[in-house]
């Protein structure tokens, strides 16, 4: 049973050079309990879908529902059935941990007691018994992270919206928000993801949408996306860059599409029918042609091989709406927080 739908969603800012067209009919349907990643290069929509959902803009035509109540109707019952956490931790570095948590309960009109009843449970889910109690400006991007997390989560919403919730993380830190994620989801939260993080969507999605232009272009599992692509590519490192040519060459014999050239021209690849067969090919062509190799191998497609085959792009940060200017970020995203619990 899908617990977020969306129909024919359309959005469009006005801006000196003219309309930009942010959404174009979307459609989107997530079902309970499982994580849907949005994926899409460079001013595709993403940011500008979640903040539909999240009521904090209006769409100019469509409908939304987030567990049975239309988001655009009533936006105030929406809010108390969701949590939000977007790219930028919005927290106050001159509050403790616990003290953020604690507001943010106040915020949603919780007692005081329940409140801070709430924010010592979540300090502990997240493992931030040691910190807590300190101000939030001497926290780890990964510890502010995990509290901007925890405030999304302080009135148990059924529905979570991450907008690339682990950007400018370490992998140790990228690594242990997965699993608080994915603990999340195990309980029963639905949740909507998007991140410029292939590996992140591979990790966490039950399934995917990609998105181009303001609309769902593809979507399916991760390995259903890709299948999509083709079944395996056969890759070659070269010693001499001078040698390129000849490589393409005999890849384009074995190969079934375009051969892609890496940025300093020496790594090579090209989707094949037959891998193990096709690299064998590969590798007695380039043999008896004298070219020498520092790697070469087969692998299986990608996301990245999925955004440049559906889109001509590769998957990127940030969604380009006029109004996600690096200037206002920090102090937009503290604004969410603060009207989403309104």
């Amino acid at each position: 049973m899908a617990i977020i739908e969306a129909s024919g969603l359309t959005k469009t800012y006005r801006s000196k050079s003219g309309p930009v067209h942010a959404l174009a009919g979307l459609d989107l349907s997530v079902p309970q309990g499982t994580v849907k990643a949005l994926l899409g290069p460079n001013g595709a929509g993403k940011t500008t879908t979640v903040k539909v959902l999240t009521t904090l803009i209006t769409p100019d035509a469509g409908t939304a529902t987030i567990d049975g109540i239309d988001v655009i109707a009533d936006p105030q019952a929406t809010r108390r059935s969701i949590g939000v956490s977007g790219q930028y931790a919005a927290v106050d570095e001159n509050l403790t941990g616990f003290e953020n948590l604690e507001m943010i309960g106040r915020l949603y009109h919780l007692g005081r007691r329940t409140a801070r009843d709430r924010a010592r449970e979540l300090i502990d889910v997240f493992d931030l018994s040691e910190a807590g109690d300190r101000p939030v400006k001497g926290f780890s991007g990964g510890m502010r992270r995990r509290i901007d997390l925890a405030g999304a989560l302080v009135m148990n919403p059924r529905v979570l919206f991450l907008d690339e919730p682990t950007t400018g993380l370490d992998p140790r830190s990228r690594l242990a928000l997965w699993g608080i994620i994915e603990g999340l989801v195990a309980d029963g939260t639905t949740v909507l993801l998007t991140t410029q993080y292939l590996e992140e969507a591979d990790q966490l999605a039950d399934d995917i949408a990609v998105i181009d232009g303001g609309t769902v272009i593809a979507e399916g599992t991760s390995d259903h996306l890709k299948a999509q692509v083709g079944g395996h590519r056969v890759v070659v490192t070269l010693v001499d860059q001078t040698d390129g040519d000849a490589a393409t060459t005999v890849l384009r014999r074995y190969g079934t599409g375009d051969v892609e050239v890496s940025g300093d021209g020496r790594t090579r690849a090209v989707a094949v029918d037959a891998g193990p067969s096709a690299l064998q090919r590969v590798l007695a062509d380039l043999g008896e042609a004298g070219i020498e190799l520092h790697d070469a191998g087969m692998r299986r497609p990608t996301l990245d091989d999925v955004f440049l085959r559906l889109t001509g792009h590769a998957a990127t940060d940030d969604d380009g709406d006029p109004d996600d200017t690096v200037s206002k970020g920090t102090k937009r995203k503290q604004d969410k927080q603060k009207e989403t619990a309104r």
